[in-house]
């Protein structure tokens, strides 16, 4: 019993510390309609690539951007209009499974990269692909030409696939960019605010997302709403 007592005593003694309130990490989805893609300079010719489907240079063609660059966006867009199924390449494991990645006569391979894919099955859905007549609409954050592939005939292919790129985006569509994420979030900011952002992240979609996030995630913890002075403080001022 004076064990018991002594155990009681050590876990009540001391100053009361509350609860941490925790900020629940929420998905925030965002619209993929065509309606709500910001149009600029730097996406200006893959948007027209989608477009103008299926006036395209070649039926295969890769996509490259960077991470957050609305690659995703612009492939749902030409999903829904082309009838396209969206695959991921760690989905085609084998040859066998390509004709059935084609069987609509289109598809979108998303987030190619170097050895996240099983290069006979590519080869594979290469070459069906041009067999068949079918589209195939490739996105990656960089272009195979650096890649390491053990297959000649594949690295060869797709070096020689057309490249759309998207570029970094100017200031006017960042900033448009960062007013669509915070009103993703059910969140109206004024342009103060914006502007602070604009200043002191680096010049891309991702690391837009990414300051986003972080502001209303330290909003929820604090229980404080999304301002410039919450901003100042996160985003250290000089």
């Amino acid at each position: 019993m004076a064990g018991a007592n002594a155990n009681t005593g050590a876990m009540t003694s001391g100053p009361h510390r509350p609860p941490m309130q925790l900020a629940l990490a929420l998905d925030h989805a965002e619209s993929h309609a065509r309606e709500d893609f910001l149009e600029g300079p730097s996406n200006a010719a893959a948007l027209t690539l989608i477009e103008r489907w299926p006036d395209w240079p070649s039926r295969t063609v890769l996509l490259r951007g960077p991470e957050g660059s609305d690659k995703s966006h612009l492939a749902a867009i030409w999903a829904r209009e082309a009838g396209a199924r969206i695959l991921s390449p760690r989905m085609l494991e084998s040859a066998a499974e390509v004709p059935i990645a084609l069987a609509t006569g289109a598809l979108v391979l998303e987030n190619l990269a170097e050895g996240n894919f099983d290069e006979a099955a590519l080869f594979h859905l290469l070459n069906l692909a041009r067999e068949e007549r079918a589209f195939l609409l490739i996105t990656a954050r960089s272009a195979p030409a650096g890649w390491r592939i053990g297959l000649p005939d594949l690295a060869s292919r797709l070096r020689a696939l057309p490249v759309v790129a998207l570029e970094a985006p100017d200031d006017a569509l960042l900033r448009a960019v960062i007013v669509k994420l915070f009103a993703d979030r059910q969140l109206a900011v004024d342009e103060n605010l914006v502007g602070f952002l604009l200043n002191r992240i680096e010049r891309s979609f991702g690391a837009a997302r990414e300051a986003v996030r972080k502001l209303d995630q330290e909003a929820l913890r604090l229980k404080r709403p999304v301002t410039r002075s919450l901003a100042g403080e996160l985003f250290r001022e000089p």
